[in-house]
């Protein structure tokens, strides 16, 4: 089974070309492959199946129509403010532009949590639809507005996949994906079911951390590869942006990057220095992008954005950990079980303490900390964005386990908790779509 650890094996770096191989090979598309690829698309189903009853019973509310609207105008031109700034969340801002000066409109406000690039991708397949966004014709168009986090939802897993099988074989991949397809909480997320849509920040965050840990691995090439490297770098670059312009307080990734690049390679941390700083500003470069290259407007939405709003004093209140409790039990009950064995596992047997574990612990860990530090948004979203981490946590265990003397003891209990939690979610989610 392939390990992670703080030095990488060489023959993981040495020949990166022959290792990617061509696209379409046996390798790359055999039954693990197959497997991976109809169980994303149960997923996707799920998410379509509740879109398709959202659009019939219900009109899309202002929160919604706000960033759609939004984002429209911002990709016809419109100034994503106006020169009188009003710091406001977007979920109030229908209500002021309603009531305020009529000449506001949703692309006069900034939002104090989300850049423009998240208007605009919110929007961007609407581009190709002809008419006016009308709540009587909400069942055609509204299609589109669901589409870009669909996409994040099954690039969500498909991501998960990857880097699971990478770390921990085939049953690890296996098993950190159907702990993802069956998530009541990310259905929830992907599909926009009443909830806001956390997809796009939490496949910035999953894909930030461990490109991160990719790029640092090539480091250990008995060859020059910081300019070698230039499409992970910006392919980090481009996953910060997606993070931290879906989430401001998705800033938390930029430091956290920059430790995993510097801890990996105690010998090169310059390069690993020199890297970070790449992809950081490629970052940027997409954000002020977002804001048509206008410097001006982006450093005032800097200004009027809240990257971090945590408050100490909420780890006092003891109905702060039953509600992280509570609210991880909706987003996956399998995890309730599942995490408390595989940290028992973790924490009595060495063979399970290495990095390719740790890691994503330590990530899940200090998404939690800061979701229970913030009481209100952001922090429900850090909530769910831990998730993937401890999904691909309890797969790492779960597949030493399964190399171990009790590999039947753990195939039976893997197989019988994945099952149940499966035919829950299917039954939840019929629940769902009959109330």
């Amino acid at each position: 089974m392939a390990r992670f650890s703080p030095r990488l094996r060489l023959d993981m770096v040495k020949h990166p070309i022959h290792i990617m191989g061509r696209f379409f090979t046996r390798e790359r598309f055999a039954a693990p492959q197959a497997i991976a690829g109809l169980l994303l698309l149960i997923f996707l189903a799920q998410c379509t199946w509740l879109v398709h009853r959202k659009l019939q019973t219900t009109k899309i509310d202002a929160d919604e129509m706000f960033v759609l609207e939004a984002g429209l105008g911002r990709w016809h031109g419109q100034t994503f403010a106006s020169q009188t700034m009003i710091a406001r969340a977007h979920s109030s801002a229908p209500n002021l532009a309603a009531a305020g000066d009529d000449r506001e409109s949703p692309s006069d406000f900034f939002d104090p949590h989300h850049s423009a690039l998240y208007y605009l991708v919110a929007a961007a397949p609407l581009l190709v639809w002809p008419g006016e966004l009308r709540a009587d014709s909400v069942g055609s168009w509204g299609w589109l507005a669901h589409m870009p986090f669909l996409f994040f939802g099954v690039m969500l897993g498909a991501s998960l996949w990857y880097v699971a099988r990478r770390l921990y074989g085939n049953a690890g991949g296996y098993v950190a994906l159907l702990l993802y397809c069956f998530a009541p909480g990310l259905i929830r997320s992907s599909a926009s079911w009443f909830v806001k849509p956390e997809t796009g920040a939490a496949w910035g965050a999953f894909g930030s951390i461990f490109t991160a840990i990719a790029v640092a691995h090539t480091l250990y090439a008995p060859r020059e590869v910081v300019l070698w490297n230039w499409r992970r770098i910006v392919l980090l670059g481009v996953a910060l942006a997606l993070a931290v312009g879906s989430q401001f307080s998705m800033i938390i990734l930029v430091p956290l990057v920059f430790g995993f690049l510097i801890y990996l390679v105690p010998e090169r941390r310059i390069a690993g220095m020199t890297i970070w700083a790449a992809a950081c500003s490629v970052g940027l470069l997409f954000l002020i992008a977002a804001y048509g290259f206008q410097t001006q407007a982006f450093w005032q939405a800097m200004m009027h954005s809240r990257f971090f709003e945590y408050n100490v004093s909420a780890f006092s209140i003891l109905g702060i950990y039953r509600d992280l409790l509570g609210e991880l039990g909706q987003i996956c009950p399998a995890l309730i079980i599942a995490v408390p064995a595989t940290l028992v596992a973790y924490a009595s047997w060495r063979r399970a303490r290495y990095f390719g574990n740790t890691a994503p612990l330590l990530v899940a860990v200090l998404f939690l900390v800061l979701g229970l530090a913030t009481v209100h948004y952001p922090g429900l979203g850090f909530r769910l964005i831990s998730v993937p981490f401890l999904f691909l946590f309890v797969a790492g265990v779960t597949a030493d386990l399964l190399e171990s003397r009790y590999r039947l003891l753990t195939q039976a209990c893997a197989c019988g908790l994945l099952g149940a939690y499966a035919l829950w979610s299917f039954m939840e989610l019929a629940r769902a779509v009959h109330s």
